[in-house]
């Protein structure tokens, strides 16, 4: 069945989108070599919290992150982790999900840490 939204649901929709937008904006300026998977995670969650929403995929069937991050070889849906420090020239999948007013955004996007090979 297809439900059709209103267009008070489709603003809620255009919402979160943009607030994922923006985290993953915010996530982009901090990633270097040096820095945690871990890191960007914390980095995200205050960052989606802070602008009224909370972490969609946090606690969704049992994921223990705010992000899904990918690391070079790494399949979808990766954990952060305090062990996975960035290096020059991984390539980094990153994927956030917002929740606010009852609506869910969702998007990723791949960065380049430093010159890739």
């Amino acid at each position: 069945m297809i439900y059709l939204k209103t267009d008070e649901e489709i603003e809620l929709l255009r919402e979160n989108n943009l607030l994922v937008s923006k985290t993953l904006a915010e996530v982009g300026r901090h990633i270097r070599p040096g820095v945690t998977t871990r890191e960007l995670d914390t980095l995200a969650e205050t960052f989606i919290r802070d602008h009224g929403a909370v972490p969609a995929f946090l606690g969704y069937q049992g994921f223990p992150a705010s992000l899904c991050i990918s690391v070079n070889e790494q399949v979808v849906h990766g954990i952060p982790s305090s062990k996975c420090v960035l290096k020059e020239g991984d390539i980094v999948s990153v994927d956030c999900g917002t929740f606010m007013k009852g609506f869910v955004g969702d998007s990723a996007y791949t960065f380049a840490v430093g010159e890739v090979g």
